[in-house]
């Protein structure tokens, strides 16, 4: 009866099972794998959501990528970045899972493969399947600093393979893509007629802040591109449901890519009108968070690092941005097991690698925004169960 799209046994892992039970028990623990900053304590400016009741929300006047009002002011927030791009390239999204989606039917027929990254967000599988695309993995290598395998993903190329997706910083490891892998991408794209999909939702939170990096995938033009962003990440206001994406690339390519989204944007208009209308506010004086979410995963990696000197068995891996870490541990019992007696016996929940497609084991990966407090607190009894067992 039901799609093959979703997987057919729905049965919880054991590690959401026992989330499950603790909760029911009524049993608190420290989640250092909370990904939502409205969860966190970061504060918010109190009257930052008046600008969604601006008057010209009342009324409906649907535009397939969106307002020109709110087009305009992604322009401005790119100009802040020190990017120009204009109007007529500007899509507005609900978020950017409804970006993949929208690009997924763009460039695929079912049945049609793109190439996404191994180690990275988990979700990738689940949005490729859902428009019956299938995900080929690519290889992160972690050798003192983390680098595209870029003789892999060309292995990884086949006839059915229609985009690439990079996400910069990447999730979990919080590596930025360099200029020299962004532009070996591009010959590779250009060469086989594939898009290259950016992922830059956590680009302005950088740690290494001397870090010589790539702004972005627009910085090159050789082949269809399209850079994805939104609010969610951005500006910490995933509740707003609102994103971009932008292309660039080659005339030929741009001009037709963008005939055939409009026709899938005014399929679903799927932004609603007020967020669109505030967005020229929200993208001003949301700043104030932005800032706030980098001073605190900034704070917290550092204080990772201090803590975790003390735990020779630990090797904290280096991260450029982005709001997570992660942590080479003994590989002496299964990462399940770990993350099962941390969160049954320390009472703290972290990810274990696996879920992140990491190649081997022992790897944890931690959520860099929760409260200075409950990390600190967190990542002392993460330590010491892992010096234990080693």
């Amino acid at each position: 009866m039901f799609s093959s799209r979703i997987a057919s046994d729905l049965t919880p892992n054991r590690l959401s099972a026992a989330i499950a039970r603790l909760r029911a028990a009524g049993l608190a623990f420290d989640d250092l794998t909370e990904s939502n900053p409205t969860r966190v304590g970061i504060e918010y400016p109190g009257r930052l959501l008046d600008a969604l009741a601006h008057p010209s929300g009342l009324t409906y006047a649907p535009e397939p990528f969106g307002l020109p009002s709110a087009r305009d002011a992604v322009v401005g927030d790119f100009r802040r970045r020190g990017m120009r791009v204009s109007r007529d390239r500007v899509v507005l999204t609900a978020s950017t899972s409804d970006a993949y989606s929208m690009l997924f039917k763009l460039l695929c027929d079912p049945g049609d493969e793109v190439l996404v990254p191994a180690p990275s967000y988990p979700l990738f599988e689940y949005l490729a399947a859902l428009d019956s695309v299938r995900p080929r993995t690519y290889a992160l290598d972690g050798h003192g600093a983390w680098s595209i395998d870029i003789d892999g993903l060309r292995r990884a190329t086949t006839g059915r393979t229609r985009a690439v997706v990079v996400v910069s910083p990447n999730n979990p490891t919080g590596s930025y893509l360099t200029r020299a892998e962004l532009d070996a991408l591009a010959v590779h794209c250009r060469a086989r007629d594939l898009a290259l999909i950016g992922d830059e939702v956590f680009a302005e939170y950088v740690i290494d802040a001397d870090l010589s990096r790539t702004a972005s995938v627009l910085a090159q033009r050789q082949a269809l591109t399209f850079s994805l962003g939104g609010l969610s990440k951005g500006l910490g206001l995933p509740q707003l449901k609102l994103g971009w994406m932008v292309a660039a690339g080659p005339e030929d390519l741009v001009r037709p890519a963008l005939e055939r989204l409009e026709i899938i944007c005014d399929t679903y208009l799927s932004v609603a009108t007020p967020v669109q209308a505030g967005l020229p506010v929200l993208l001003a004086d949301g700043a104030v968070i932005r800032r706030a979410i980098r001073d605190r995963v900034t704070r917290n990696y550092r204080a990772l690092l201090v803590a975790a000197a003390r735990c020779p068995s630990v090797n904290v891996l280096p991260a450029e941005g982005g709001w997570y870490a992660v942590l080479q541990v003994p590989a002496m019992q299964s990462e399940e097991s770990l993350v099962l007696q941390l969160l049954e016996h320390d009472r703290v929940l972290v990810h274990p690698g696996y879920f992140f497609d990491f190649a081997r084991e022992a790897y944890l990966v931690l959520s860099l925004l929760p409260s200075s407090d409950v990390f600190d607190r967190a990542v002392s009894r993460v330590l010491d169960r892992v010096e234990a067992a080693a």
